[in-house]
């Protein structure tokens, strides 16, 4: 996979799973397919961004959060299995290996429906949002024991996105990352353009692209370069909160480099 796929911050594209060293399977695909589809989830995806941005100012939290966020806990998966890195997800339930990337994808694409209801705990709000839609979506490709076994891993894996539930399987800390990683200007256009200023708009303005490539001593090394220090808030505090007891701490390595000519208060971090 090309890093050209993890630096866009506007039409990012599509997981490619018969990419070069990806781990292609048919059920992904297929199960990738429905949910692109799906007149259910894809109202859904539209409306949960109506009180995190229309109501409360906040950064984007819709389709294109999404499909960012799934990209890159695809990504994340595939460089940590080619690093060796075990998953015990699926694994724990008797599941197959083929199915740690459906749930990674599945909770990648539901972790924020809860924001219909409210920004304010939305993670705990999206578990029976996700849930019924589960219900209805897995019986297509599982039998119903195992059906409730990738459901079960699904719905932790939603759960531990949110910084106050520490993740039990390394798939969960996939997604908690990966929501981490959505960070480059101009994901929070709108709120800026309507006149917010809080940090955490400032900063994710800095943000010129994240890139996810193989590590050197750790399999993932995210890249980030920022415009201006006021970056360091997105990397030094969400972004390191999302990493801290993620499972995920050891496998990933992260450094941010200031790449603006006038501003070098802050030149490099690396976590």
């Amino acid at each position: 996979m090309s890093d050209s796929a993890d630096v866009a911050d506007s039409g990012v594209q599509a997981y490619d799973p018969n990419a070069e060293h990806a781990f292609p399977d048919e059920t992904l695909n297929e199960v990738l397919a429905f949910l692109g589809s799906d007149p259910e989830v894809e109202a859904l995806l539209q409306a949960q961004n109506v009180n995190p941005v229309t109501r409360k100012g906040y950064n984007d939290h819709g389709p294109k959060h999404i499909e960012i966020v799934r990209h890159r806990a695809l990504r994340l998966y595939d460089l940590l299995k080619r690093g060796g890195v075990e998953f015990n997800g699926a694994a724990d339930q008797g599941l197959s290996e083929a199915d740690e990337s459906v749930i990674v994808a599945l909770a990648a694409t539901l972790h924020d429906i809860g924001h219909v209801v409210h920004r304010d705990d939305h993670a705990y709000w999206s578990i029976p949002l996700a849930a019924d839609l589960l219900d209805r979506i897995l019986p297509e490709f599982y039998d119903t024991a195992d059906a409730v076994r990738v459901k079960s891993e699904v719905l932790h894996a939603i759960l531990c996105h949110h910084t106050e539930e520490r993740p039990l399987t390394t798939e969960a800390g996939v997604i908690r990352v990966a929501d981490g990683l959505d960070m480059e200007r101009g994901r929070s256009r709108i709120p800026y353009e309507r006149g917010g200023r809080g940090i955490n708009t400032i900063s994710s303005q800095a943000i010129e692209s994240v890139t996810l490539r193989e590590g050197d001593g750790a399999p993932v090394l995210v890249e980030i370069r920022m415009r201006n220090a006021a970056g360091v808030y997105q990397v030094d505090s969400l972004l390191k909160e999302k990493l801290h007891d993620s499972r995920l701490e050891d496998e990933i390595r992260i450094v941010a480099m200031n790449v603006g000519e006038d501003d070098q208060l802050v030149e490099r971090i690396e976590l």
